[in-house]
């Protein structure tokens, strides 16, 4: 039988999705679940998106040009420059791609050889590891720590971690999976690496709208110095409630990173146009559709951290943004845990859905007693959940 690649082997099926054949068979048995799991949003996408598709005039559905239409580009290049903190950002400075993920995989395959290295803090958004991998790159983590909060780590864990082939630092602000927002004290000790050592930085900043300190969010392209440097990730999926479309782009004022990054794109010849002519519309959304959006997220925040820490062994930190916290569990394995509570436990019916820990570490043995949850449920069923999961664990330590 012929083999498979080397590469395919290597790469790590999706902790997020990995349970998914357990969770499909306990709901043919009829077991209501709390998907946890997975960042997919039940907010409603706004009706501009809609309006705008069911309203689409073509005769032909051809394909769009492989950077995007123009008229995306700046909507998007004015969303940022005007409503947001990225001044002199224009439409030129962006590529439209197939969701954030495409955009990641794209700028990975621009900037690196084979044997080159990135890095990154983890816990990370578990298919860098995947996009590190298809890509011939090195991941080279740096741990953050639990006790700490998952704050940046000092200068000499980077100092001793960057090497001759290290290319750059991939950041999630905020995280995906802890959601810890960096201050301004560390974005500046991020630039000063970066500089120092002159890497690029590749800014995911997904999650840029849920961010619940009260303080603006400060994007890595703020920085003057960083202009050569920094190569900023984004998508409509999370922002706009809006996964399906697969709309994300990715933007950087070098523009020889954009022209690189650019003869992939050409290679899978174009985005989606019909997603592209909805995404439009999104742009044209009030701003209060996100400070209500965020005043949700923070009561579903509140119910779920506040529940965990009451469960005898649970440990959770208070994210400052995105809809994830990664949850220490009283158990020596998550993985068999969480697949446990999927195939043989239920409580009234339900049983919860969650992502075990390790599939957010680059490194090793790491995250074992760790899930990571979305709050991504409405108030009533994240306690429900809660409640859920504690008999889960009651039962479960008393078995094994």
């Amino acid at each position: 039988m012929p083999k498979i690649s080397e590469r395919g082997r290597m790469i790590p099926s999706s902790p997020i999705r990995k349970l998914t054949k357990f969770a499909e068979i306990a709901a043919q048995k009829g077991i209501y679940i709390y998907h946890l799991n997975i960042g997919q949003p039940d907010i409603h996408t706004p009706k501009e998106l809609w309006d705008a598709v069911k309203n689409i005039d073509l005769d032909v559905l051809a394909y769009s040009p492989s950077s995007g239409y123009e008229d995306l580009r700046i909507k998007y290049a004015a969303y940022f420059s005007e409503r947001r903190d990225l001044k002199n950002f224009h439409a030129d400075d962006i590529l439209i791609t197939t969701g954030a993920s495409e955009a990641l995989l794209f700028t990975m395959l621009a900037l690196f050889d084979d044997g080159d290295e990135i890095i990154a803090m983890e816990p990370l958004y578990a298919n860098y590891v995947g996009y590190s991998l298809s890509s011939g790159i090195q991941m080279k983590p740096i741990t953050t720590r639990f006790e700490d909060g998952f704050a940046l780590p000092s200068i000499d864990d980077f100092e001793k971690t960057i090497t001759s082939r290290t290319k750059a630092i991939l950041i999630c602000n905020p995280s995906n999976p802890t959601g810890y927002i960096y201050s301004d004290a560390e974005l500046e000790r991020l630039k000063e690496i970066a500089l120092k050592h002159d890497l690029f930085i590749i800014s995911d900043e997904v999650y840029r709208e849920f961010n619940y300190t009260g303080q603006p969010h400060k994007s890595m392209m703020t920085f003057k110095e960083l202009e050569n440097h920094v190569v900023l990730v984004d998508s409509i999926s999370k922002r706009f409630s809006a996964c399906g479309a697969r709309i994300g782009m990715v933007a950087s004022k070098n523009q020889k990173v954009l022209e690189t990054i650019l003869k992939f794109a050409q290679q899978r010849l174009s985005p989606p146009t019909i997603e592209q002519i909805g995404a439009k519309a999104l742009f044209d959304v009030d701003d209060t559709y996100f400070e209500e959006v965020s005043r949700e997220y923070q009561q579903r925040r509140n119910a779920l951290v506040d529940g965990l820490n009451q469960i005898e062994g649970v440990k959770c930190h208070k994210p400052n943004g995105a809809f994830y916290c990664m949850v220490q569990l009283p158990v020596k394995d998550t993985e068999h845990f969480c697949q446990w509570m999927l195939e043989d436990f239920e409580y009234e019916g339900a049983t919860v859905m969650m992502a075990p820990g390790s599939g957010f570490y680059a490194t090793p043995g790491l995250g074992k007693n760790e899930v990571r949850m979305a709050y991504v449920l409405g108030v009533e069923n994240l306690k429900k959940a809660v409640i859920t999961l504690e008999q889960g664990l009651k039962t479960y330590r008393e078995r094994y």
